[in-house]
């Protein structure tokens, strides 16, 4: 599997990597290993979860434990998942990462960012403080940012982290200009989150409470052509691509709980990145299309 530079830092990561939302709730601990492994050995080295996610933290240690050296290991922080304290606190900070560390079973983390964190949060200088001395306890090795639109347009602009996790899909565009680029000046590494947008074209209808349905939505009016093609898998393919093809975007994570879907997207990127045709063609669609408000999704 092709790997790209992550920014300034030391890592050299597989374009796909595994996000752990999907697993936090109702997988037994045998499938995660199964899924896990299958992960690895597919040849991803980046693992991406969160203290929010359930019992991902901890399944994922239990899986992974025995095979560290194997991938580069990211988490995120803020939120008081099982804390009696506000989001953003600095002691449940610093309390809820050395419980990832105890869930994840190592002694640190390659990258923690933090979870969508406000402006005016981040502003307040405390959660960065949190983080940098994490980073210097060697709690970490990097640190980073994972959000959307103006929050990580000032993130970005702090200069402090080495990493930006965001939203960025055929169906979520606004951060190819508003915020990569600045990111990318910065020396930081790129992960795309909902690189597929949840696949959310391959269902009839979707409810407005859904996850999915802001990209449903959007896509409807967007009407891109290869996503009438009738082989679902051939618009899958196009929109992983194009999201592989934006310049910045260093890896792409994608959740699953189906250990064989490893091998099936490493196939489908296999073609590597869309023509220049290809590309311009969905991001002129996209200026013509879109709207003020779709900014990016969280």
């Amino acid at each position: 599997m092709e790997k790209r530079k992550y920014g300034n830092t030391d890592m050299q990561v597989s374009v796909l990597g595994f996000g752990g939302s999907e697993i936090g709730s109702g997988i037994s601990q045998s499938e995660v290993d199964q899924l896990l492994h299958s992960a690895l050995d597919a040849g991803l080295n980046i693992i991406d979860t969160a203290e929010c996610y359930g019992d991902s933290e901890e399944l994922i240690g239990n899986a992974l434990a025995d095979r560290r050296d194997d991938y580069y290991l990211f988490s995120k922080c803020g939120h008081a998942a099982g804390f009696e304290a506000p989001d953003w606190d600095r002691n449940m900070l610093e309390q809820s990462i050395d419980r990832s560390l105890r869930r994840l079973q190592t002694d640190h983390l390659d990258m923690i960012h933090l979870h969508s964190c406000s402006e005016e949060v981040l502003r307040r200088g405390e959660v960065i403080e949190v983080l940098q001395r994490a980073k210097q306890q060697g709690k970490t090795r990097y640190i980073g940012y994972s959000g959307d639109s103006a929050d990580a347009l000032y993130a970005i602009e702090t200069g402090v982290f080495d990493s930006l996790e965001t939203s960025v899909n055929i169906a979520d565009q606004e951060a190819i200009s508003l915020t990569i680029p600045g990111a990318r000046e910065r020396g930081m590494g790129i992960v795309a989150k909902r690189p597929i947008a949840n696949a959310a074209w391959t269902r009839e209808q979707v409810e407005p409470q859904d996850y999915a349905f802001v990209y449903w939505n959007r896509l409807r009016d967007l009407n891109y052509t290869f996503l009438q093609d009738k082989d679902v898998q051939n618009s899958i393919k196009q929109a992983l691509r194009f999201t592989l093809s934006i310049p910045g975007v260093d890896t792409m994570i994608v959740g699953t709980t189906k250990p064989n879907r490893w091998s099936e997207n490493a196939a489908l990127i296999a073609d590597g990145v869309l023509s220049q045709e290809e590309f311009d063609h969905i991001r002129q669609r996209w200026f013509a299309t879109a709207e003020s408000e779709w900014v990016g999704q969280i």
